[in-house]
């Protein structure tokens, strides 16, 4: 279900009923009939020391560090197990390069993704988080989760254009 709404300020809010996915209970994945997996792990914890919001291929790199020889299949393989059981979120800003983060292990936030450098923003703001819930509750809508992405630029890239 999609629901969008023009707000009093020219904002325009779109609400997408996401999948609810499994709280991580654990660092290990158990999407593999409870199968431990050392690169999963890895993986994960590749995801959880590094800041920001890594490609496939920046995780690659790390998890090499951490497991030699572990193959690029291997780390989207891991990605795709780790997002399928919620212990990790993807993100696909407008470049089309998915970005990854530990899901559950940071405080909510919204990105605001430059379209220029592709820096990622995270950025909370109690008053977008009110207008979602009354834009929800406007149309009966019990939000499960949600997900903000905003596309601009960056005070960097502003300031050269």
């Amino acid at each position: 279900m999609v629901l969008t709404e023009l707000l009093e300020f020219g904002i325009m809010i779109t609400v997408i009923n996401m999948a609810k996915k499994t709280p991580p209970h654990s660092k290990t994945c158990d999407c593999q009939a409870y199968r431990r997996s050392r690169r999963r792990e890895a993986i994960l914890e590749v995801l959880s020391s590094e800041s920001g919001h890594l490609n496939a291929e920046q995780v690659h790199k790390a998890a090499q560090r951490r497991i030699p020889g572990i193959g690029i299949a291997t780390v989207y393989r891991a990605l795709k197990c780790l997002c399928g059981c919620g212990k990790v979120s993807e993100f696909i800003p407008a470049d089309g390069v998915a970005r990854y983060e530990p899901a559950g292990e940071r405080a909510h936030h919204d990105h605001l993704i430059c379209t220029a450098c592709g820096a990622f923003i995270e950025a909370v703001d109690p008053e977008i988080e009110r207008l979602q819930e009354r834009l929800a509750a406007r149309h009966g809508f019990v939000i499960a989760s949600h997900r903000l992405e905003i596309y601009g630029l960056c005070r960097n890239c502003a300031k050269k254009k």
